[in-house]
């Protein structure tokens, strides 16, 4: 336990008493919030245009590879100068591209909707690497510095909770369009919110000479995010499994509250990680934790009935704010001098391009299979990940 006035507390009570920590996490899920919104918006605004899904998830990739691709770019710039003046300034051109977005008609004018959603995409302000750069400035000790870690991975999952709600209570209350400008109205409030805090504004950068390769100069810092991004692929691939289980049930509307008991999982063991303590040898620790990610995907292939499988999807969420959490704080360690906020973009990029990977590979093979093939596939990701992440890690760059 840590201790507050001489008195043990849970670490993750003595993150949120902590002075700027409730308002940087708060402030950074409240700017993160168009990730949860911007896929639900993008698709009932090209709907209620009569457009087709083509268009829809041509639109929705356009600004998740966006995001994806610029991330890193932005977390460098970061590392070299300043938090706050680059998070404005991305805050700004991101919800000028919802609010391009939310005027046009994306079916009449694909090729402006493209440029606006790649707009929205690429200046995503990187809240998260800039969160997890600051945990061990506002908190205390290692331990409670993995608290942070921990409950910022489980919390994510309030991002893609709640986002898809304000989408549709947006659209109920105004139509698609309103979702969109709400997406961007929320992220620049979120990141105004956030780069007010003090520890935001008095961040400064490393003066230390860089490599122009960053943090991927150093052979683990690849590594690890190889893993990563198998762990996307990982998450890419249940999603898409278990919806084709659900319909394949004749219950396709259980598809949603799978995979809610899923991100259920995560919540409640993402906080419950928060009271563990901090690793001798973090990189066998990650090791142990991608291990259980892994099993705990595989018993989805006995595609049992509704009931169970709710209680496996629960089940199977339960690792992967472990896998973050220690994902982060091996980052902390073995990062190239100057390069921690990219670093964290780069495990995010991974993240996602995984994602993609294992939801367009799923959706491939639930054409010509069954979805316990897919969770198999799931399963192996996973496998793919223990392997990666085997070898020891080290500080090399």
């Amino acid at each position: 336990m840590t201790r507050i006035a001489g008195r043990p507390v849970p670490p993750v009570v003595a993150v949120l008493r902590s002075r700027h920590a409730a308002r940087l996490l708060t402030a950074s899920i409240v700017g993160r919030l168009p990730t949860g919104m911007a896929p639900l918006a993008i698709i009932l605004s090209v709907r209620a245009g009569d457009g087709d899904y083509r268009l829809a998830g041509l639109l929705t990739g356009v600004y998740a590879a966006s995001a994806a691709g610029f991330g890193p770019v932005l977390a460098r710039l970061i590392d070299r100068t300043r938090q706050v003046p680059v998070l404005l300034a991305c805050g700004a051109l991101s919800t000028a591209g919802f609010l391009l977005l939310a005027a046009i008609d994306p079916v009449r004018f694909p090729l402006v909707a493209a440029v606006a959603a790649a707009l929205a995409g690429a200046t995503t302000p990187q809240l998260e690497p800039c969160l997890r750069v600051l945990w061990p400035v506002v908190l205390d000790d290692e331990r409670t510095v993995r608290a942070g870690f921990s409950l910022d991975a489980a919390t994510q999952e309030l991002i893609f909770v709640f986002g898809p709600l304000i989408v549709l209570g947006c659209a109920a209350v105004g139509g698609p369009q309103v979702g969109l400008a709400a997406a961007g109205a929320v992220g620049l409030a979120g990141t105004l919110w956030f780069a007010a805090a003090r520890p935001a504004r008095a961040w400064r950068g490393s003066p230390v000479r860089r490599h122009w390769l960053g943090p991927l100069r150093a052979r683990g810092m690849v590594r690890l995010f190889a893993a990563l991004a198998c762990v996307g692929t990982t998450i890419g691939a249940f999603t898409v499994g278990i919806t084709g289980y659900a319909e394949a049930s004749g219950a396709s509307g259980a598809a949603g509250w799978l995979i809610a008991a899923n991100a259920g999982g995560a919540l409640v063991a993402g906080v419950a990680y928060t009271g563990v303590r901090a690793a001798r040898r973090e990189d066998r620790r990650l090791l142990l934790l991608m291990a259980l990610l892994a099993a705990g995907y595989l018993p989805l292939a006995l595609v049992p009935g509704l009931g169970p499988m709710a209680a496996l999807a629960f089940l199977s969420g339960c690792a992967l704010p472990a896998v973050l959490a220690s994902s982060f704080a091996l980052v902390a360690r073995i990062a190239p001098e100057g390069t921690l906020t990219e670093a964290h973009a780069w495990m995010i990029t991974s993240f996602g391009v995984g994602n993609a990977v294992g939801s367009a590979l799923a959706g491939t093979v639930l054409d010509l299979s069954v979805p316990a093939v897919v969770f198999a596939i799931a399963a192996g990701a996973g496998c793919a990940a223990v392997v990666l992440v085997a070898a020891p890690f080290r500080r090399d760059g």
